[in-house]
């Protein structure tokens, strides 16, 4: 699936996750909102909805104009303004969660997935299969393992260059994370 391109033209997103551009900018805050205004996300609001190709068109226009670290930033703030299942306690259940909080903060047809799977006591790999840029998703995995890891083991995430990535046409993009 093409990175910023809706997966259905009805899907929509819920303001506080929209509201991580916003936060994801910084000092850089109302350059944000004049991007979010331009594709008619005025003012965003938390318990508020908007359309989902919209928030992809913002971040594609923070991407040419800013760059992808501002992306990554970005996906490192989802955490903090999305809604979360309330039993997520390690590292293992943050990642397992992310689809459901995922599906939690969209509505309205189809919006793709996230999927993980151990790969070892102390290793997993989510695949990222939605219109999200891999950048974001690079911050977002970050974010949530790093805010789940166990003390003492940091943990550690890396997209996996030898799996198809949405930057390079491919449906998905791989996370490699170790704690």
């Amino acid at each position: 699936m093409a990175e910023f391109v809706a997966m259905a033209l009805n899907v929509e997103v819920n303001g506080q996750t929209v509201l991580a551009i916003v936060n994801g900018m910084g000092a850089f805050r109302s350059v944000a909102l004049e991007i979010l205004k331009s594709h008619n996300i005025d003012n965003p609001k938390a318990g508020s909805w908007y359309p989902q190709q919209a928030w992809l068109d913002a971040f594609k226009e923070i991407k040419g104009r800013i760059g992808t670290a501002t992306l990554f930033q970005i996906g490192q703030k989802i955490p903090e303004n999305a809604e979360l299942p309330p039993q997520i306690d390690s590292i293992e259940k943050a990642l397992e969660s992310i689809d459901v909080a995922y599906h939690m903060n969209h509505r309205g047809g189809e919006i793709g997935r996230y999927a993980y799977s151990k790969l070892g006591p102390n290793q997993g790999k989510l695949v990222s299969a939605n219109p999200y840029p891999c950048e974001f998703d690079l911050g977002l995995v970050t974010s949530f393992a790093r805010r789940f890891s166990p003390v003492g083991h940091p943990a550690r995430v890396a997209h996996d260059d030898a799996q198809p990535c949405r930057r390079k046409g491919g449906g998905s993009c791989t996370y490699l994370v170790s704690w």
